[in-house]
């Protein structure tokens, strides 16, 4: 017996119709983002600190500060948006699969 969208749980429905319309917005807050001059905390510390001096690139990110090579900041905000929480969700499923095997047995 397969299950469908009808019958998923209403929070399940709900939460994800939420994270669909926030990944769609994410080119908004990028856009809000650099418009305001935002940057990350982290950041900001590390050049108070002169710690940015000392960084080193141990692994490389497929989608540095956000973006996808080739497109623009709306495009990139937005691949970049969906890959993320598509991988989220995937360990998040994965993992809850995993737990709910071990209560099972």
């Amino acid at each position: 017996m397969s299950a469908t969208w009808a019958d998923a749980p209403t929070w399940l429905r709900r939460s994800l119709v939420a994270l669909v319309v926030l990944v769609l917005l994410t080119p908004v807050f990028a856009l809000a983002a650099g418009a305001v001059g935002y940057a990350e905390p982290l950041e900001n510390v590390a050049e108070a600190t002169g710690a940015t001096e000392h960084e080193r690139t141990l692994l490389s990110s497929p989608f540095p500060d956000y973006s996808v090579a080739g497109t623009g900041t709306v495009v990139g905000t937005l691949v970049s948006g969906l890959v993320g929480t598509a991988v989220t969700l995937l360990v998040a499923v994965g993992l809850g699969r995993l737990l709910d095997r071990d209560v099972d047995t």
